[in-house]
């Protein structure tokens, strides 16, 4: 499944941000490019997981 992220440059505090909207915004950062994707990666396993066992459905993408 491929979920659309965002990536930006925060120069306030020196770090990638990220942003997944499909997930409510669900966002994280890393201090460098490859460690937000990272971050991101992690992030959106979590969430997933953590609806899964709310029994909570995630609205998951259409392409995988």
């Amino acid at each position: 499944m491929a979920f659309e992220i965002r990536f930006e440059w925060d120069p306030d505090e020196n770090v990638w941000v990220s942003h997944v909207p499909s997930l409510n915004g669900l966002s994280t950062f890393g201090a460098t490019y490859a460690e937000a994707v990272a971050m991101t990666r992690e992030a959106v396993l979590g969430y997933l997981e953590a609806a899964a066992d709310a029994g909570i459905e995630a609205i998951l993408p259409d392409s995988i």
